[in-house]
């Protein structure tokens, strides 16, 4: 599990057609949506992700959610309107959500959990289903816009995006 991200890597901003780009990331849009939403082609759109990635130091391969939080982190896109207060979540789920939040392998994840890989799916299921969420993107998304997911400053903040 190590970091591919550095306390020190300053965050390059994006410009607005990168934003508009990033907040359909953000909103759970593929590449193929997005092109379709902004008139953009889809290898324009590739590009752009690429860059979007590089600006905020997400690795190629990391997952939607960890691209989503270090977005959110980074506040280069506006986190939704909560439409329902957040839920009462234990020291053990919050830590899962950070792990799923930042980490993108399952053996990361659970590692960074603190809970064996064979209990890794079935306690994101019960996370998921007690945030109402429909997936991880989505789990990381609102839980920016209840404040469960600190800023960069915060020490769980600066373990990395792996792969």
């Amino acid at each position: 599990m190590t970091s591919s991200m550095t306390k020190s890597a300053p965050i390059t901003p994006l410009n607005p057609t990168h934003q508009r780009v990033a907040q359909h990331l953000v909103d759970g849009h593929n590449n193929h949506d997005i092109a379709t939403r902004t008139g953009l082609t889809p290898n324009t759109v590739r590009q752009y992700v690429r860059d979007i990635r590089l600006s905020v130091h997400c690795p190629p391969h990391g997952k939607p959610q960890v691209l989503a939080h270090l977005l959110l982190e980074a506040e280069q896109v506006a986190p939704p309107i909560p439409e329902r207060p957040a839920p009462e979540l234990k020291a053990e789920q919050l830590q899962l959500l950070r792990a799923v939040a930042e980490y993108s392998t399952p053996g990361d994840i659970a590692l960074a959990a603190r809970i064996a890989p064979a209990d890794l799916r079935s306690a994101l299921d019960e996370l998921l289903d007690e945030a109402g969420a429909a997936d991880a993107l989505h789990l990381v998304v609102l839980s920016h816009a209840w404040h469960l997911l600190g800023t960069r400053s915060t020490s769980t903040a600066q373990s990395g995006a792996n792969q």
